[in-house]
């Protein structure tokens, strides 16, 4: 359709173009020393015989001096023909057009009386010194109808083929946009209904792969985080049910065998403030971590003494030392750091206990507090069980077991290392831990040697 619309006007300035250079060349070739002259007459024929036109040269008078013919009866300046809504008898009456000739080339388009072909009709003014001339020149306009409709035609076919190959291309290309994302979407289905079996691997292009690898790793993370959700709450229940059990049963002992008894019913006694003691420290530590975790316990920093902290645990562990004839050897330096002392303890305790659990009777725990230009290093080394490489990386993680079978610690919540690590993030620390089975494992925190005025 553009093309209908815009070959018209083409075509017409693309021959008008045609014929300005024409008029330059018959100008050259006839107009020599200010006037016409015919010595190149046969020049200025084969020009107006190659481009098919028909040529008149009138003077100011209107007298033709000059023309020359290949149309025959079709050309306008040998027939009448209406001009700007005016009907002119060229035949004899030429010279009247030279009033509307300005100075720069004049172009009127025209019919055929004849064939009702549309034709051109170009005039240009020369002025010489002996007067001014008008160069005429008609040339037909080539059927352009004829031309659009072939157009027309044409890419009517071609846009059938190029729209049908467009389709299948675009179904092709569509399919292979799509079949991974309709993939990836039915796996997600499977993985909202808890189904971590879910694979979202493809063969895409790099986007939709990154996706798929993204979303592979996530379905691990929330497969891996599903089992310890289950095994907390495994755990935790196992924590309450047991403690319950025991207060329940010393309560009935009490009511029913040892209520009289003064040392049998302080031993049942115990026995329960104990358990209600476990109990206590569980759902202590529990909230603690929810808290931390949930950035609602905020740190309370201030500049404290850490050598003098890490001597106060050790001394509150003494008494653990003594029983189980463990051999403390420490290296600490006096530095200063700025941390909320309270929770740095706690990491400490844990440290030093977790050391204790697992270190056998009459073995050796190293206790070392280093520091360079920028950091704090507390680290704490025993000879106990050790840890697999496999295991490691879960230690943090609440309620871990390491042979998955659920042993309650007597004097222990199991979140200890969970709310350690919880308070080292809270910190912006570097912890971590390193061990080997069967020779011992270290635990270690580092902390940035800030010290601010308080004031």
């Amino acid at each position: 359709m553009l093309q209908g619309v815009l070959i018209r006007p083409y075509y017409r300035e693309n021959r008008l173009a045609t014929i300005t250079e024409v008029a330059d060349r018959l100008e050259d070739l006839l107009l020599k020393d200010e006037e016409v002259s015919l010595d190149n007459a046969e020049k200025a024929l084969d020009v107006v015989v190659d481009n098919g036109l028909c040529v008149a040269i009138t003077n100011a008078k209107g007298e033709r001096i000059y023309e020359n013919d290949v149309l025959g009866n079709t050309c306008i300046l040998n027939t009448s023909a209406n001009i700007d809504d005016k009907n002119y008898d060229l035949t004899s009456e030429l010279g009247s057009l030279n009033a509307l000739v300005d100075d720069e080339d004049t172009s009127f388009n025209v019919a055929s009386p004849l064939s009702g072909d549309d034709m051109l009709l170009f005039a240009r003014k020369i002025e010489a010194g002996f007067g001014n001339y008008y160069l005429y020149i008609n040339s037909p306009l080539e059927p352009v109808e004829s031309i659009i409709n072939f157009i027309f035609d044409q890419f009517f076919y071609i846009a059938l083929v190029v729209l049908g190959a467009g389709i299948i291309i675009s179904l092709f290309v569509s399919r292979r946009i799509t079949y991974p994302i309709i993939k990836i979407k039915k796996e997600a289905d499977r993985l909202t209904h808890g189904d971590y079996k879910a694979s979202f691997a493809v063969n895409s292009y790099s986007e939709i792969n990154d996706l798929a690898q993204t979303l592979d790793r996530a379905t691990k993370q929330l497969a891996q985080t599903d089992e310890l959700r289950n095994d907390l709450i495994a755990n935790v229940s196992h924590d309450i049910k047991t403690p319950l059990t025991m207060i329940k049963a010393y309560s009935e002992m009490i009511k029913d065998i040892s209520g009289n008894d003064p040392k049998k019913r302080n031993e049942h006694l115990d026995v329960i403030i104990s358990e209600v003691n476990y109990l206590d420290k569980l759902v202590k530590d529990m909230a603690l971590l929810s808290k931390m975790q949930a950035g609602v316990d905020t740190l309370k920093k201030t500049n404290f003494d850490l050598r003098s902290a890490v001597l106060e645990i050790i001394k509150l562990h003494d008494g653990l030392f003594k029983e189980h004839s463990i051999n403390v050897k420490t290296n600490l330096e006096r530095v200063f750091v700025f941390a909320d002392e309270l929770k740095i303890k706690q990491v400490i305790a844990n440290f030093i206990s977790n050391a204790i659990k697992h270190s056998h009777d009459g073995s050796k725990i190293e206790i070392d507090l280093k520091q360079d230009e920028e950091r704090v290093r507390f680290e704490v080394k025993d000879e106990g069980e050790g840890i697999s490489e496999e295991d490691l990386p879960y230690i943090w993680d609440r309620y871990y077991k390491k042979d998955r079978h659920f042993h309650r610690e007597v004097d222990s919540s199991g979140l200890g290392l969970a709310i350690a690590k919880t308070i080292l993030e809270a910190h912006k620390a570097k912890f971590g831990a390193y061990s080997k089975l069967g020779v011992g494992s270290t635990f270690y925190f580092e902390l940035s040697k800030d010290y601010e005025d308080e004031n």
